[in-house]
């Protein structure tokens, strides 16, 4: 059986699925016949601690208000002991050799249907007394521990399948043991997209009901660029992909050279090429693929599995000082957290209301928590004193919170300087990512030190597409014409006041978008650091000057389409890769 999907991360994966449940957030994949024994006291653990919930339950609603409904647990006490449930699940551990979790849902389908076969509405309706019993045995099995300490049992190397793939999961797995990620939903501007790219793994998004189709623990093979998803594949399948993987390293393998070389372009204009991590073990990786410096740091990984204790200022100065370190005498930009409420790993009793993508994020949120952004900047000016390094504000919509921003700053170096420790000078620059930051970027440019355009947001919210919904990811268009727009009046705003100007979005790593970025006088980029060397190529193979004429034709260009027919016809001969 083959799915097919959106490829999102170049490469070649092949390994066994761990499936990640929509909804309950279980975890399905086989299991090693040593670990069947395990699994079946995991069972039998989490069916004792419902049995001791549900008696707690009955017990509380017996000595109160709805004793004539404490009945209703009865029945699922009972079910504890069926053996069409526990019994069952057992028996699918010792014969499938899958884990708990996999084997109750598949129990729960097999009562489900004979429920559903049967005549007596009375017993349909007992469905969802299953459904519950089951959603609490899983629960408690989640409690047993984190899925990624789960997947150490699994036989890898391991595809991972979900509905959805947060960056917070990704960032918490053994890399070294995962082929592969494919997930329901996504796009190529998703985060996990993002960063699998940066971490060289095959990836491939937008395939709605993989995490229903594909059994844990069945045989995966996919291919990153072509979207393409293969469950149990047979040995000509296998050897197929196994040739597409040889060529594509072949492929990376001839891009070596350009590690080493400086980014200019045929007519010699020095461009800057820099790297986007997302750790401080990364720095040194993004050096040996050609990168001057590190343009974009995603702090907000640094809370990823760490909890609170990750917010606190010496833990944080501690990443940030190893980072500097890693990069050894290159600038590094540091971006603050670019999270929203619901993922910063505290409760705050200051911030109440609507949990809204639009809502708390980025600066916002920062200016918001006081006491998380003061440690947040002080373990920053603290690192800066080792080497150089850059802050930048994410989310930005005005010079108002610019201004606010500078000041939190401003009252960090007071208190370092209070504690008797040096503070040097750090440049202060803004993301920009949001249309009003854009269109003010004249005013922006007078008050920062440097802007770095994020194209992902800057994209999505001019056009108002969701760059997470593949329903409509046709949508999401870097050529548009408004976009074309902005990233001229950034450029320019920057160079009139002689401030630095970034891209750190994904159309830096576009070898045809990178050419036409060049065209609208952009000298300096941030991107995955695996994109390096195919950009310096094209680079080398590019005239700016010619690049400038094919980006004033494609500013008069009314339509993405229109834009698309001047890049193909001047860039076709750079564009070609496997």
């Amino acid at each position: 059986m083959r799915l097919k999907g959106l490829g999102v991360s170049p490469g070649i994966g092949i390994g066994r699925a761990v499936v990640l449940r929509r909804g309950g957030g279980q975890v399905g994949f086989g299991v090693p016949a040593a670990r069947v024994p395990a699994e079946i006291e995991r069972l039998q653990a989490a069916r004792m601690a419902a049995r001791e919930q549900l008696t707690n339950i009955k017990k509380r609603l017996a000595g109160g208000a709805g004793a004539e409904h404490s009945y209703l647990f009865d029945a699922q006490l009972l079910m504890l002991d069926d053996r069409m449930l526990i019994d069952r699940a057992m028996e699918i551990i010792s014969a499938d050799r899958v884990n708990a979790e996999s084997a109750l849902q598949q129990t729960l389908k097999e009562i489900s249907s004979l429920f559903d076969r049967g005549d007596d509405p009375y017993l349909r309706e007992r469905k969802g007394d299953v459904a519950d019993i089951v959603a609490r045995l899983c629960g408690n099995l989640r409690a047993t521990g984190e899925p990624s300490d789960l997947f150490r049992h699994v036989d890898g190397p391991i595809v991972l399948v979900a509905h959805e793939l947060t960056p917070s999961l990704v960032g918490q797995l053994d890399w070294h043991r995962i082929a592969g990620l494919v997930s329901d939903e996504g796009s190529w501007t998703y985060h996990t997209a993002i960063l699998a790219r940066s971490i060289r793994l095959p990836a491939v998004v937008g395939l709605r009901d993989a995490s229903v189709v594909v059994p844990p623990g069945a045989l995966l093979a996919l291919d990153g660029s072509s979207g393409e998803v293969a469950i149990n594949p047979d040995n000509e399948t296998l050897q197929q992909f196994g040739l597409r993987g040889r060529r594509r390293a072949e492929y990376e393998h001839s891009l070596d050279e350009y590690r080493r070389l400086p980014g200019v372009t045929a007519d010699g204009v020095k461009i800057r090429l820099e790297a986007n991590i997302e750790s401080p073990d990364d720095a040194q990786r993004a050096r040996e693929q050609g990168a001057e410096g590190i343009g974009l740091f995603r702090s907000e990984f640094l809370l990823a599995g760490n909890g609170q204790a990750a917010l606190a200022e010496e833990a944080q100065y501690s990443a940030y000082l190893r980072l500097v370190a890693s990069a050894a005498a290159a600038t590094v930009t540091i971006r603050t957290f670019d999270i929203s409420e619901t993922q910063l790993p505290i409760h705050h009793a200051g911030v109440d209301g609507a949990r809204a993508p639009l809502g708390l994020r980025g600066i916002r949120l920062s200016l918001a928590l006081e006491d998380v952004f003061q440690a947040q900047i002080r373990a920053l000016l603290r690192a800066a004193v080792h080497g150089p390094l850059r802050i930048m504000f994410p989310f930005v919509s005005g010079v108002d919170e610019l201004r606010a921003a500078r000041k939190a700053v401003a009252k960090a170096a007071e208190t370092l300087r209070a504690r008797g420790e040096p503070v040097p000078d750090v440049p202060i620059g803004v993301m920009i990512e949001v249309p009003s930051a854009a269109l003010t970027a004249d005013f922006l440019a007078a008050e920062a030190d440097f802007f770095s355009i994020g194209t992902n947001d800057l994209i999505q919210y001019c056009l108002a597409v969701d760059r997470t919904d593949d329903r409509v990811s046709r949508l999401y268009e870097p050529l548009h014409p408004a976009i074309l727009r902005m990233l001229r009046f950034v450029a320019r705003a920057g160079k009139r006041r002689g401030i630095r100007v970034a891209v750190c979005g994904e159309m830096a790593a576009d070898p045809v978008l990178l050419a036409l970025l060049v065209g609208l006088g952009l000298r300096e980029f941030s991107m995955s650091p695996t994109a390096i060397p195919l950009a310096k190529q094209v680079l080398r193979e590019m005239s700016a000057a010619d690049m400038s004429r094919v980006a004033a034709r494609a500013l008069r260009a009314p339509t993405a389409a229109a834009i698309q027919r001047e890049l193909t016809e001047a860039l076709a001969p750079q564009a070609s890769q496997p």
